[in-house]
């Protein structure tokens, strides 16, 4: 039976790898083994301090010889500053850059509900500084309450561009935005039980929601502030909102929505439409499942959603929509560590196929890739390291537009029957997961040339990660312990350690020229074996797994 009982048992190492590997997007073999011994809740309530970013907002160096700066903090008009494209791309480096920083939940969720408030920064979402204050405001309800996301996100500068609210006015509706709310954002669709119509809502419902959003305008000089998150938002122009009743399908029990003809009264019948769509168990039991797809595995059984699914989406209606009591419940769980059944065909840990941006923190924060800090080396951390290389080549290279999903149903590996998270692994996407580590231990952009300014030493991370680095079985052994979900046979040892020792050669000449190396502090000839080792060890089938 599916259970969300507590793990009785503390984390061994191998739980605490799939904790962390779940939960956040950095991690190293410290906090792998501070994290062994501890029961899973402590392990999982100790991934939810909320701490300040390390970046506080992006930094644009060019051009060269007068760098634009702390652009989002100009008086300028959003649209009116130079290098949008390039702007839009270093505010997700200021966001990847301050979830390298800390090991907690707090980005894994933030990215969570980018994955269900979708907008695309590079195909709509409108100027660069109105995706940064939307980050900001994902990031802001991380660890929060989601109906009041599903509201402000209604006011969102960047959430009224990309889905066309801004141009939705009491004469001329404009039903974008009511629909993706209803269909991708909250509720979903349900069954269909006729043309247009679905048991969660209706192509009325649709028509009724556009009427509540009609107004929302984007403000473009973002000189609104909402008094809760101090972001930018938009505002409500009376005069283009719908002041007639609203009346809804017998899927929201006919309720009815009062017109006002205030700005006040329209925020209220904002604020009526959400509690609304919120008060419908199906609205929980969507978010449950998005949340399970996320951390879990993308498909579940029946039981899993009568023993799981259910009592989850009924913890968020007993919380009012507060994330983290559903989630630390399900990461503590004995079913989230495949602890409360004994069949093995049905693994939990080592089930999904990481995404490109979960492959780049991992080997990063695992190896402590020593990259440009955007504090001190602003030009190659923000252009070169990551603009040129993680965001231009890396990124589409492996499957995944940073932050820019195609289209506003967001990334297929979250929704798409019946591939899921199997959609980031294709012929397409193989070159650019490939060439990631490559390119990390040779300093360079193998995908496309160029210098990224970062380079990952192999023999660093041997010599001070792995106790037994002499013997070629134990260190195979034990990066394959880091890297990997489950431990590898002898077979598998064997391979990787034929990337240290040549055909016909004993163990002890590995021992030898580790030791020679010990002595000397000449890396020459094991830099050459181990940057083989860790590239064959990292492109592995087993590290494309979490």
């Amino acid at each position: 039976m599916a259970s969300l009982n507590p793990l009785g048992s503390n984390l061994d190492f191998r739980k605490a790898k799939h904790l962390l590997r779940r939960a956040t997007f950095n991690f190293t073999k410290e906090q792998l083994d501070a994290f062994v011994g501890m029961s899973a809740t402590a392990a999982v309530n100790g991934l939810t301090t909320s701490l300040p970013n390390a970046l506080s907002e992006p930094f644009d160096p060019e051009p060269t010889d007068n760098p634009d700066g702390f652009w989002t903090s100009s008086t300028e008009l959003p649209n009116s500053l130079d290098g949008q494209g390039r702007k839009r791309a270093q505010v997700t480096a200021w966001w990847w850059h301050n979830a390298m920083q800390q090991t907690t939940l707090k980005h894994k969720l933030s990215f969570f509900l980018h994955t269900s408030f979708v907008v695309a920064k590079d195909d709509g979402v409108g100027a660069p500084t109105y995706f940064f204050d939307h980050l900001n405001l994902l990031d802001f309800y991380a660890f929060g309450n989601l109906k009041t996301l599903a509201k402000k996100i209604t006011l969102d500068n960047g959430m009224l561009d990309y889905l066309d609210n801004t141009q939705n006015n009491k004469n001329n509706p404009n039903e974008n935005y009511a629909r993706e709310y209803l269909e991708l954002f909250t509720i979903l669709k349900g069954e269909q039980i006729g043309q247009d119509n679905y048991t969660n809502y209706t192509e009325l419902d649709i028509q009724q929601a556009a009427k509540v959003f009609s107004g929302f305008k984007k403000l473009n000089d973002r000189s609104a502030i909402d008094l809760d998150t101090n972001i930018p938002m938009g505002y409500v122009n009376i005069n283009q909102h719908d002041t007639n009743n609203k009346t809804f399908s017998n899927a929201f029990g006919s309720q009815v929505i009062i017109g006002r003809d205030t700005v006040l009264g329209a925020f209220e019948e904002l604020d009526d439409f959400v509690e609304m769509v919120f008060a419908q168990p199906e609205t929980a039991k969507a978010y449950c499942r998005k949340l399970y797809r996320y951390f879990v595995k993308s498909e579940w059984t029946a039981e899993v959603e009568t023993d799981i699914i259910t009592p989850l989406a009924q913890i968020l209606i007993d919380n009012d929509y507060e994330i983290l009591p559903v989630v630390t419940t399900l990461l503590s769980s004995e079913h989230f560590y495949d602890a409360d059944d004994s069949d093995a065909t049905d693994n939990i840990i080592g089930s999904i196929i990481k995404s490109p941006l979960q492959l780049l923190s991992e080997v990063c924060s695992m190896f402590e890739l020593n990259y440009p800090d955007p504090s001190t080396d602003a030009l190659y951390f923000y252009r070169n390291f990551f603009l040129n290389f993680i965001h231009n080549r890396f990124f589409p290279a492996a499957g995944m537009e940073f932050y820019s999903p195609d289209s506003v149903a967001g990334y297929p590996a979250y929704y798409q029957e019946p591939g899921f998270d199997r959609n980031w692994f294709s012929s397409n996407t193989l070159i650019g997961r490939y060439k990631l580590i490559e390119s990390l231990i040779e300093g360079k952009n193998t995908i496309s040339g160029g210098n990224i300014y970062a380079q990952l030493d192999t023999v660093a991370f041997v010599k001070n990660k792995i106790a037994n680095a002499s013997d070629p079985n134990l260190l195979v052994s034990e990066i394959a312990d880091l890297l990997y979900p489950e431990s590898i046979d002898t077979d598998r040892t064997n391979y990787f350690k034929s990337f240290l020792i040549d055909e016909g050669y004993p163990d002890y000449y590995w021992t030898g020229v580790w030791s020679q190396y010990l002595s000397s502090n000449d890396d020459t000839t094991v830099k050459t074996r181990l940057d083989a080792l860790i590239i064959a060890m990292v492109n592995a089938a087993e590290f494309q797994l979490m």
